[in-house]
């Protein structure tokens, strides 16, 4: 499917980029900026899964949430096309929702409920995870501003929303195994 045998092109060189149907935008274009930041949300998991390694269910998630996250950026790099035919671009699918709202609800059922906010911290893997959810929140926003200006795969949007969810869980379901989460307390320091 992807075969890359230079990685320059200089086609960039004057501030473009091309798009999955060879559309030239702007490397500012919102479409760049959501398919971007969804990037670098795959490379803070990336650190996430630095730290996961040791537990195979954990690792094995994360996993499948880089590919996916791929998926979308390519889902989200394809402008639709009045005509597009079921098949013909990658497109997220109802499917990646399903199996984060499953794997959500699995670490939740075993998690104690919240009593306050959590502080993103305690291990260096829940760390990581609250960071890439923060990412994951931003490209949100973007494809959130890309869909009121553009069509784009609905999918993509609500995968996003449960990604952040989801990713949010993980850090309290890492943060379980290794003492708890770090508490807001409200007025601490007055």
């Amino acid at each position: 499917m992807v075969k890359l045998t230079k990685i320059y092109t200089r086609g960039g060189d004057k501030g473009e980029t091309s798009l999955g149907d060879g559309a030239r935008v702007k490397k500012y274009d919102l479409r760049v900026a959501a398919y971007g930041t969804l990037d670098e949300a795959n490379s803070v998991v990336g650190l996430a899964r630095l730290h996961t390694a040791r537990n195979a269910e954990t690792d094995a998630m994360l996993m499948r949430i880089q590919n996916d996250l791929f998926d979308l950026g390519a889902d989200l790099c394809t402008p639709l096309a009045a005509d597009e035919k079921p098949g013909q671009a990658l497109r997220a699918v109802q499917a990646q929702v399903d199996r984060l709202e499953r794997e959500i609800d699995a670490m939740n059922a075993k998690l104690a409920p919240l009593t306050s906010f959590v502080l993103p911290g305690g291990t260096a893997a829940a760390a990581y995870l609250h960071l890439a959810r923060t990412v994951v929140r931003r490209a949100e926003r973007e494809i959130t501003e890309l869909a009121a200006h553009e069509a784009i795969n609905p999918v993509s949007l609500t995968y996003a929303n449960r990604l952040s969810d989801h990713l949010f869980v993980l850090a309290r379901h890492v943060n379980a195994n290794a003492g708890g989460d770090v508490m807001w307390v409200p007025g601490a320091n007055r």
